[in-house]
């Protein structure tokens, strides 16, 4: 499912028109984002959990020269599955 079809089911779900569904999944995707950035949890009780986990800097090995390089700490998105989530998907 693309962005495209996402927007059509919500708007088709919430009895809404597709250009109000489009700014609600774009306003949902933009505050998403903004917390992430910002280092926040986002928990959706029965649907999941978005948040930021850090990987520290580790040593890896070039694959094509087999050189030993330096990766750099970073900050990654995360996202959890809920239970009533998974449940849904058995």
């Amino acid at each position: 499912m693309n962005k495209t079809e996402l927007v059509a089911s919500v708007a088709e779900k919430a009895g809404i028109s597709k250009k109000d569904a489009d700014a609600a999944v774009a306003a949902f995707v933009e505050t998403v984002v903004d917390a992430m950035k910002a280092n926040d949890k986002i928990s959706l009780v029965g649907f999941g959990t978005f948040s930021v986990k850090e990987r520290a800097a580790r040593t890896g090995i070039n694959p094509l020269t087999k050189e030993k390089i330096k990766i750099a700490a970073s900050k990654v998105p995360s996202f959890k599955a809920g239970k009533a989530f998974k449940d849904a998907l058995k």
